[in-house]
C-alpha cells in the first residue's frame, strides 16, 4: 500500500477525475510527489469499477483499491449479502479473502471471521478498508489459507472458499481444475467446521460438481439482472439425503425457486397453440440453469410451449415468478410479418432458425422498450412469431 494515495488532495483528485481517460493518466506526468501515474491511473480505474458492483466501498471516503482484476474477481456486494445469509455459527472463515467483500458481509452475520489472503499487500489493503468501514472483528491473515486451516487446532462453524480456476485452464467446468483443490481437501474442510459454502463460476456443471463432492445438501443458482453470477454449494458434514437446488434472481426483490433433484423429472403437455391465451412467460437465467424446465411448468400452472422451447403460457399474471412476463397481442407468421411496414420492437429468439440481428435486418425492425417479436415453436414443430408487450422484467 501506499500511503501517500490516501491524502486528501489525492482523494479529491481521483474523485474529480473518475470519467478521465485513464491511460492518459497512466502515460502523463504523476502530479503528486510519491506517487507514480501508474499508481493514480490503478486506483481510478479499480474505483470506476466499484461504483456498481460495490456501492459502499464506492461510496465510502479514503477507501484503499487493489488492482482492477481483485475488483473484477470479487462477488458483487449483492451477492456477498445473500452469501452471509447461508452461513451458520458464530466463527467462519474464509479461505480465500481477497478484497474482503465476502468476509465484509459475513461479519454481519456471525461474532467472528478469519479473513485469510496469500497476498500480503490484498490482505493489507483489505484489513484497512475493514476498520474504514467499522467492521471490527474481522482477524486478517496474510497466508495461504489451505495451509492455514491445516495447521490451526481451531474449529470453525463455517467455512467459505472461492477456488480460482488454475492459470493453465482455460473455462473450467470441474472443481478439481481450481486452486484450491477443494476436492482433495474436502475430508480435511469437514474436519475443521459444521458447514463448507463453495463458490464457482456459473459455467461450472452441477452434475459434474455434485459426482466430485459429498454431503452437498444445497446448491443455490444465483443471477443478477438476467446474467448468472455463482454457484454456491452448500456442503454440511453428516448431511446423507438429496441435494436441493434453489435458483435466486437478486433484483428489485429477491425470487427463488426450490427444488430436489429427483422433482425435475416430471412429465407436462406442451402447447400447438396460443389462441386464447394472455400471458407469456420466459426464465430468469438462474431458473434455466437449473434445467427443471417441466417443473416451472407445474410450479406455476404455465404450459410450456416445445420440449426444446423453455416458453410457457398462462391466462393469469404470477408476479412471483424469476422472470420475464409478456402480454400476448398477436400470433404471426413470416408471411404475415412481410406484409408489415415500419416494424417496431425488440427480438426475442427462443429455438427458431435464426439469428437475433438476421431477422432485425430481414424485417426492417426498429427497437422498443417495450415491444417485442417473439421468434419460437410449438409443439408440432410450426414456428411462430409473437407480438408482445412486456409487462414484467428481469
Amino acid at each position: 500500500m501506499n500511503n501517500k494515495l490516501l491524502a486528501k488532495s489525492v482523494q479529491d483528485y481521483i474523485n474529480a477525475n473518475l470519467n478521465a481517460d485513464v491511460n492518459q493518466i497512466a502515460l502523463a506526468k504523476s502530479k503528486f510527489e510519491g506517487i507514480t501515474s501508474a499508481e493514480l491511473a490503478g486506483q481510478l480505474l479499480s474505483k470506476k469499477k466499484s461504483e456498481k458492483k460495490l456501492l459502499t466501498w464506492f461510496q465510502t471516503p479514503g477507501i484503499y483499491y487493489p488492482p482492477a482484476l481483485s475488483i473484477e474477481q470479487t462477488s458483487s456486494e449483492i451477492t456477498a449479502q445473500y452469501k452471509s445469509k447461508l452461513a451458520v455459527g458464530d466463527k467462519l472463515i474464509d479461505l480465500t479473502g481477497g478484497f474482503g467483500i465476502d468476509a465484509y458481509y459475513f461479519s454481519k452475520q456471525v461474532t467472528a471471521v478469519t479473513h485469510c489472503e496469500i497476498n500480503p499487500e490484498l490482505s493489507q489493503i483489505a484489513a484497512y478498508n475493514a476498520e474504514i468501514l467499522d467492521a471490527t472483528h474481522i482477524q486478517f491473515e496474510a497466508v495461504d489459507g489451505m495451509e492455514f486451516i491445516n495447521n490451526t487446532i481451531q474449529q470453525y462453524d463455517t467455512i467459505y472458499v472461492d477456488p480460482a480456476r488454475r492459470a493453465d485452464k482455460g473455462k473450467v467446468f470441474m472443481l478439481k481444475d481450481c486452486t484450491p483443490n477443494v476436492t482433495a481437501n474436502l475430508d480435511l474442510l469437514l474436519q475443521k467446521s459444521k458447514r463448507i459454502i463453495i463458490k464457482t463460476a456459473p459455467l461450472l456443471d452441477i452434475t459434474a460438481g455434485l459426482n466430485e463432492l459429498k454431503c452437498v445438501s444445497e446448491i443455490h443458482i444465483v443471477s443478477v439482472k438476467n446474467e448468472c453470477k455463482e454457484l454456491i454449494w452448500i456442503i454440511d458434514k453428516d448431511f446423507s439425503g438429496e441435494p436441493k437446488i434453489i435458483a435466486v434472481s437478486l433484483n428489485e426483490t429477491e425470487k427463488a425457486f426450490g427444488f430436489e433433484k429427483s422433482e425435475s423429472n416430471v412429465q407436462v403437455a406442451f402447447l400447438n397453440d396460443l389462441s386464447g391465451l394472455k400471458y407469456l412467460y420466459e426464465p430468469d437465467a438462474a431458473l434455466l440453469k437449473s434445467g427443471a424446465f417441466n417443473l416451472i411448468a407445474i410450479r406455476y400452472q404455465l404450459v410450456k410451449l416445445h420440449p426444446q422451447t423453455q416458453l410457457y403460457a398462462s391466462n393469469t399474471i404470477n408476479s412471483d415468478f424469476p422472470g420475464r412476463i409478456f402480454e400476448l397481442k398477436e400470433q404471426l407468421t413470416a408471411t404475415d410479418l412481410k406484409k408489415v411496414n415500419g416494424l417496431i420492437g425488440n427480438v426475442l429468439v427462443r429455438n427458431y432458425p435464426a439469428k437475433p440481428e438476421d431477422l432485425v435486418k430481414k424485417y426492417k425492425i426498429k427497437p422498443d422498450h417495450d415491444q417485442f417479436f417473439i421468434f419460437t415453436k410449438v409443439a408440432n414443430g410450426e414456428n411462430i412469431i409473437i407480438k408482445a408487450s412486456i409487462i414484467q422484467h428481469y
